[in-house]
């Protein structure tokens, strides 16, 4: 496939690319050198872009093949994460505190390979390939501000990659329906009344009320919704008290739900709020409920994953797997949710070759196999061609 070809022509572009975004990171939605460097390269290439506020561009390459208003998005994001590197890599970051351990990075220079070869092939594609260069997906602003920006206005299909530095290189994961869960944080503050630890009657108990509420919310699995239906309630946080003979007047909880389901998603904030409120009544306390809700559901619409499996499948044969859905977080899960545009997101292996050096995402010392690039540069393009095609039948 000539996606395939071009995306290895620039190879070592991509590569050399990714390398300096990598030495530069920066955090979610301070992206600005990064922001700088992208319409650098794409004023190279005499592509239309604009940049987004505060950081993040739109690009877009019209096909020269016929006449068509319909449009793909593609979206890679750019952000990394305060963490302290410590691999040995000659292009390790040099920003203290910041690295690309998610592989934003690859990600970055994958979808700028992508505007490169398909700004060579304009006359195979009749439509538009808006590119969106993301910022903020780690604490999940990103995708929300691109959507008020316009990022999915008119579009019909949309897709993402995530590098993974577990799944074999040589796979790509797809998956119809939920891939990645709905992804919200909760903190409940439980007031009650000091007093000494040996005269409890003249005190009123918040540490007691908010072990209550902890194992009240357990039952929200099981008792409230069907447990078919994969759901997760998380107490990861408990603070009570100062001192070992005071009654305590406070009661802290931080936790995080996940779920798979949009239904469950809209209710469980009232559920929670139910919880707490009965809980804390029964104890004489008071009780605040602040609820976050950070990522939707990310779901994959059907035609959109079959569409993309026939694109996985020119440029990397055989390579298509089935994916696995994961209760962690992606913002990709907001594009989803955008009114008549069919959206899906596929994992591509990166997998590093030696074993004692694989490690998970958001670890200091992760490492991506750089021979995936060019696989994921072809497949953006790949994706586009095939869904505009599809769009102008």
């Amino acid at each position: 496939m000539r996606a395939n070809e071009l995306a290895h022509s620039i190879n070592e572009e991509t590569i050399a690319y990714r390398r300096d975004i990598h030495k530069h990171p920066e955090p979610s939605m301070k992206e600005f050198r990064t922001t700088d460097r992208i319409c650098e390269e794409l004023e190279k290439l005499g592509v239309k872009y604009e940049r987004k506020q505060p950081t993040g561009v739109f690009a877009e390459i019209k096909g020269t093949k016929g006449e068509s208003d319909k449009i793909v998005m593609i979206r890679g994001d750019i952000d990394a994460l305060d963490i302290q590197e410590k691999t040995d890599l000659d292009f390790a970051s040099i920003n203290d505190g910041v690295m690309h351990a998610c592989g934003h990075d690859t990600h970055n220079a994958m979808l700028l390979g992508a505007v490169k070869v398909l700004n060579q092939m304009r006359d195979e594609f009749a439509g538009t390939v808006r590119f969106v260069f993301q910022p903020g997906e780690e604490t999940c602003q990103g995708a929300p501000a691109m959507l008020e920006q316009g990022a999915m206005d008119g579009v019909g299909y949309a897709f993402g990659i995530h590098i993974s530095s577990t799944l074999p290189l040589g796979q790509i994961s797809a998956l119809a329906g939920a891939s990645h869960a709905a992804t919200d944080r909760y903190w409940i503050k439980v007031s009650g009344k000091t007093s000494h630890g040996a005269d409890p009657k003249n005190g009123i108990d918040a540490a007691v009320a908010g072990c209550s509420i902890v194992t009240a919310l357990q039952t929200i699995v099981s008792r409230e919704y069907d447990p078919a239906d994969p759901l997760v309630v998380t107490v990861g946080q408990i603070h009570s008290g100062s001192r070992f003979n005071i009654i305590p007047g406070y009661c802290e909880i931080e936790g995080t739900i996940r779920t798979y389901s949009r239904e469950i998603h809209n209710e469980i904030q009232d559920t929670v709020a139910r919880i707490a409120e009965n809980t804390r009544a029964a104890y004489r306390c008071k009780a605040e409920v602040i609820y976050n809700k950070i990522t939707e559901v990310l779901y994959n619409d059907a035609d959109a994953v079959a569409l993309g499996q026939k694109a996985i499948e020119k440029v990397l044969p055989g390579g298509c797997v089935e994916g696995k859905p994961t209760m962690g977080g992606e913002d990709f899960a907001f594009y989803t949710t955008a009114k008549d545009a069919k959206c899906a997101f596929f994992s591509l292996g990166a997998r590093w070759p030696e074993e004692d050096k694989v490690y998970s995402r958001h670890h200091e010392k992760v490492l991506f196999d750089e021979r995936a690039l060019e696989t994921g540069v072809a497949l953006y393009a790949q994706l586009a061609i095939d869904a505009l095609a599809d769009l102008n039948k």
